[in-house]
């Protein structure tokens, strides 16, 4: 890339920060960047928000990205206005992105469930299974704007959970990407393998920052999902994962990674270099696992005798709002002998100094009962 990464300070957009990112937060952002870019309401979600894009840049290259699909997925929201931040920017890199590409950007797609902080909108609908019967408004708007955008590639943002690691480690699947399969074989065409060639060349940046924390999505095919859809009907479209990494529940830190991988994305199609990643460095990538917990508490039986040796407990954060703020609720799950997970957290009742540590969380008297 042509900007380090230390530069990133100077694009990161300190007005929104945080899981809990809704209109409100985005539409002063929005307001300010209709200077340099075009910005418009494209539709209105099912209680009557606006859903708004922004458009730039003079190219033949046209590229869609949206974000909050899921409306508790702000990571990758987070890290557009970044990224549109840096292309309003006068650096060499960002006038050659505008020069050669057309692009549009919904940063909030499910405005209601951005509001509630749920997945589904406001009809309890998961607009990501809802790319072929177009029931809900805002799945329609999706499916207008790529119909007349009409775009070469598509980038689906989204986030995942904090039980994700990456295959075969004890490494958090910090990012994870998907090029979506387009029939039940999963079988590979042109489209499919633009997907995957750009994913190799996002992959191999983010592993200058993040060595094996990167992950590679369940390719299961769903002609329901919207990444599957835009398959079908030959639009490259790659799915990126915003993930955990360490101590960063508030997603900051992977904020800045999906910046750099969506950048080092466009750079590559820019500069058309998408031929020198090779096809075989994409299913090099590790598939995800679902070994974590965000706490796990070894030797349970020392402090509960009525679990066997070897028994511990798996913690897992239910991220809850509450007056305005994202809470992270603990859940428990006992793990028998032979669990083979790991922790984001990890407290051993057989060590004293870890036991000591652990009586002062706030569930302690949860692992007793």
């Amino acid at each position: 890339m042509h900007i380090q990464r230390k530069e990133y300070t100077k694009f990161r957009e300190g007005s929104v920060q945080g899981r809990y990112v809704t209109l409100d937060h985005i539409l002063p952002f929005m307001n300010a960047m209709s200077i340099h870019f075009k910005v418009v309401q494209v539709g209105i979600s099912v209680q009557g928000l606006p859903i708004r894009s922004l458009t730039m840049g003079s190219g033949n290259l046209k590229i869609l990205m949206w974000s909050q699909m899921h409306g508790n997925e702000s990571t990758t929201t987070k890290a557009l206005l970044d990224l549109l931040n840096f292309l309003a920017s006068e650096t060499a890199l960002a006038k050659s992105i505008l020069k050669a590409c057309k692009l549009q950007v919904i940063p909030i797609l499910n405005p209601d469930g951005a509001r509630s902080y749920t997945r589904l909108n406001a009809n309890s609908i998961d607009l990501n299974r809802d790319a072929q019967l177009l029931t809900q408004p805002e799945s329609r708007v999706l499916n207008e704007v790529y119909r007349l955008f009409k775009p070469d590639f598509c980038f689906n943002l989204h986030d995942q959970r904090t039980i994700f690691n990456v295959a075969g480690t004890r490494e958090p699947a910090t990012v994870s990407f998907l090029a979506p399969a387009f029939d039940m074989a999963r079988s590979v065409s042109g489209n499919r393998i633009s997907s995957m060639r750009l994913i190799v060349a996002m992959n191999q940046a983010l592993q200058l920052m993040i060595p094996g924390q990167v992950g590679r999505y369940d390719d299961s095919f769903n002609a329901n999902c919207i990444g599957d859809t835009l398959q079908m009907i030959g639009i490259p479209t790659v799915l990126v994962e915003a993930g955990h990494f360490e101590g960063d529940y508030q997603r900051e830190q992977t904020r800045e990674l999906i910046f750099w991988a969506l950048l080092k994305g466009l750079e590559t199609l820019v500069h058309d270099d998408l031929a020198v990643f090779a096809v075989k460095d994409y299913y090099m990538i590790p598939e995800n696992e679902k070994l974590f917990f965000d706490i796990l508490i070894k030797n349970l039986h020392v402090i509960n005798p009525k679990h066997q040796n070897g028994t511990a407990l798996g913690v897992v954060f239910n991220e809850v709002l509450e007056q305005n703020a994202v809470q992270f609720i603990p859940t428990f799950e006992v793990l028998e002998k032979g669990w083979k997970n790991y922790g984001h957290r990890t407290y051993d009742c057989d060590d004293p100094e870890s036991l000591s540590a652990l009586k002062n969380e706030s569930f302690w008297s949860e692992i007793m009962n």
